[in-house]
């Protein structure tokens, strides 16, 4: 039988100690907005299907083996990243030999720029002036031939011949070496120059031409994005113009939709429109009118208008896929008057959109719905007063709050005030002894609660979204930390937005 009391002792402590860790936790900080009333025009739903806003099929320029293939479906990939690479040995090779048939050019025009050595135009100058000493000894040796000759001396007319021919030709040859020397001295003509300077050139672009090859061996990213299918693969031989991958952009997504001539006219590029992905968790967005098609079409009289949806980025990919449905309510009706909230004040995951509305505490206590958590009439004592489990409808027995187990029982018994009480089986004690606790203090502000109100979701206005419910303008609702609220929790405002 001790052993029996024991276990039940034990059970009930267990059990006070879960409801005081229940009880101590106190009001959930949220950030409220008022509700806005507005003239908006009235929205129609059209429905779409989302699509990136660029696409691309990245293909090869050359053709050539794959050696490297880094990438799979669904990565991320940045702008200049690589797709896919071909084999490059021959094109190096190609590359190697260019430059230094490169450097060679270079030498020969810097050979042309910087003209003669010292050392040749010294040379030349003595090859002038050797020319200059021949040209006066010959010269000197026909004069004094034809003096000979003109004194009427033994000299042939071969002999004067010859030395008047040594003499020409000394005087040709003293000539010849000073105009080398010149041209020692002057440098390279600058023909010469440009001439080198193109050949130079010309070999330049031969190496960025084989660079340029080389650069298209490999296939880069041309934005940043998702790969969406894989083309080839390591060893597969790619022709010139072979897709390899495709990529698209989804940083920013597209929904097309048609919309009905007599309606176009009230739709404007710019205009907020709002967005609905039924298959996500949080499914409204916000778009805006990108573009409207001038054409329609013949046969159903409709418009293409394009929408384009900034999307979420998260560490697993995209929140919105392309391929998706989407429904777009675009503001093509009359003009009314309308109550707006923000758009992260409206929750999904039920039947319907709610959204939670800040108001006080109803008379029954925060926590729970009116009329739930207080005492039950005719209960004595205040609901913070701990009384004994008993039978029937007197205090503390099965008609009290918190109270359901038979007379007798060791269940705890917690009321609204957080004041936790053994039944007399589970203390030992009688229930006389047991005595009421000393009321709170109260509080400096009376104590505020949320309630969920049902709202149909209507026209987008910028960040805000149109709204019908039970709600009225000016009313508080809950814009951050709305996503773990319950049905008439406790909450504590710390800022309002404007």
């Amino acid at each position: 039988m001790r052993r029996y009391v024991l276990s039940a002792i034990c059970c009930g402590l267990g059990a006070c100690w879960g409801t005081v860790t229940f009880a101590q936790v106190g009001p959930s900080p949220v950030v409220v907005a008022r509700v806005q009333q507005q003239e908006v025009a009235g929205g129609q739903t059209f429905v779409g299907t989302v699509a990136p806003a660029r696409r691309s099929a990245v293909g090869s320029a050359v053709e050539g083996r794959v050696v490297d293939y880094p990438i799979n479906v669904g990565d991320r990939v940045a702008q200049g990243q690589p797709l896919c690479k071909l084999l490059t040995e021959t094109i190096n090779l190609q590359i190697a030999a260019a430059e230094a048939e490169l450097r060679l050019r270079e030498e020969e025009l810097r050979e042309l720029q910087n003209g003669s050595r010292p050392e040749e135009i010294a040379q030349a100058q003595a090859k002038m002036e050797a020319a200059g000493a021949l040209r006066d000894f010959a010269l000197s040796r026909f004069r004094r031939f034809q003096q000979l000759a003109d004194q009427g001396q033994t000299i042939t007319q071969e002999q004067l011949e010859q030395a008047r021919s040594a003499a020409i030709e000394a005087e040709r040859m003293y000539l010849a070496e000073q105009q080398t020397h010149k041209m020692l001295r002057d440098g390279p003509r600058v023909e010469k120059i440009a001439q080198a300077q193109a050949r130079r050139d010309a070999q330049a672009e031969t190496v960025q031409q084989l660079k340029d090859q080389l650069r298209k061996h490999t296939m880069v990213a041309p934005f940043d994005g998702y790969v969406v299918a894989e083309r080839t693969e390591v060893g597969e031989w790619v022709a010139r113009g072979q897709v390899v991958a495709e990529v698209v952009y989804l940083d920013e997504v597209e929904i097309e939709a048609s919309v009905l001539d007599a309606q176009i006219d009230a739709v404007r590029v710019g205009q907020s429109v709002r967005v609905e992905i039924a298959a996500l968790r949080q499914p409204l967005f916000t778009g805006v009118v990108a573009s409207i098609s001038p054409q329609g079409d013949v046969k159903s009289r409709t418009f293409p208008v394009r929408i384009r949806v900034g999307n979420q980025i998260r560490e697993d990919g995209p929140a919105i896929k392309a391929g998706m449905i989407a429904r777009v309510t675009l503001p093509v009706g009359q003009i009314h008057t309308a109550l707006l909230v923000p758009k992260d004040a409206i929750v999904f995951g039920g039947p319907s959109p709610v959204v939670y509305v800040v108001g006080p505490a109803p008379p029954g206590g925060a926590g729970g719905p009116p009329g739930a958590g207080g005492p039950p009439p005719g209960a004595g004592g205040p609901p913070s007063a701990v009384r004994p489990t008993g039978a029937g409808g007197a205090p503390g027995g099965r008609g009290s709050a918190g109270a359901g187990g038979p007379a007798g029982s060791s269940e705890p018994v917690a009321s609204r005030g957080g004041n936790i009480g053994l039944s007399p089986a589970a203390t030992g004690k009688p229930a006389a002894e047991k005595t009421a606790s000393p009321p709170a203090e109260p509080s400096a502000s009376p104590p505020e609660v949320v309630r969920p109100v049902p709202v149909v979701l209507g026209s987008a206005v910028g960040s805000l979204v149109e709204i019908t419910g039970e709600v009225q303008a000016g009313d508080r609702v809950v814009v951050l930390g709305n996503e773990r609220l319950r049905p008439f929790a406790p909450v504590m405002v710390v800022r309002e937005q404007e």
